[in-house]
């Protein structure tokens, strides 16, 4: 109890503005990542047409 006494804690202001950046964060990482495995999906399928194909 002692140590979180100490600690400082946000303000309001500060905890919405952090947490609009991380939820901005994830969105920018999830369509990073979409694009990623959709980009990967169609060159093993590509790949994968030349050998069965």
């Amino acid at each position: 109890m002692i140590e979180l006494k100490k600690a400082t804690w946000p303000t309001r202001t500060e905890l919405k503005d952090s947490t609009i950046v991380v939820v901005i964060a994830v969105g920018i990482l999830g369509v990073f990542t979409s694009i990623a495995d959709f980009s990967l999906f169609q060159i093993v399928q590509l790949f994968t047409s030349w050998v069965t194909g």
